[in-house]
């Protein structure tokens, strides 16, 4: 009779069915990473709409305030009233480059400074989580919820 092995077409069925499972291993995995990078250029556009929505309500408050400040200036004749202006001077500065300047593009390069030349700023505190320290967590609070349900 014979195993399922010993036929050479049931081991051509073997190579290639392991075949087929690498492959959809390597497009599962290209999938997932592409799905990861787009959620990352989804957060960072987020990101960066944030700022610019910031940015829009910073701008207004500068130019309603610098128009005050120096009305206000007007009737005391004290420099001290326009002090306001210069540090919202620099806040409104910062925002507008990272809204519309290349803040994004020199903190994309910093980064790549940081991972190349002090990798060791990456590292997580205790190392990477073991399997078995995400199990004995998972299984202490299991037994937590099992012990006091009520505490939910």
């Amino acid at each position: 009779m014979g195993s399922f092995f010993s036929h050479p077409t049931g081991m051509e069925v073997v190579k290639k069915n392991q075949e087929y499972i690498s492959e959809m291993n390597k497009i599962k995995m290209e999938r997932w990473i592409q799905m990861h990078f787009q959620m990352k250029e989804r957060e960072t556009a987020m990101q960066i709409s944030r700022a610019r929505e910031l940015f829009y309500w910073l701008a207004s408050f500068y130019a309603v305030s610098t128009v005050g400040l120096i009305g206000r200036f007007r009737l005391t004749k004290r420099p001290g009233t326009l002090a306001p202006i210069v540090p919202l001077s620099f806040v409104v500065a910062y925002y507008a480059d990272l809204a519309y300047g290349t803040k994004i593009h020199r903190i994309q390069a910093e980064a790549e400074m940081i991972m190349h030349n002090e990798p060791e700023l990456l590292e997580w505190p205790s190392g990477l989580p073991t399997v078995s320290e995400i199990d004995s967590a998972r299984l202490d609070i299991d037994d937590k919820i099992r012990l006091h349900p009520h505490q939910l």
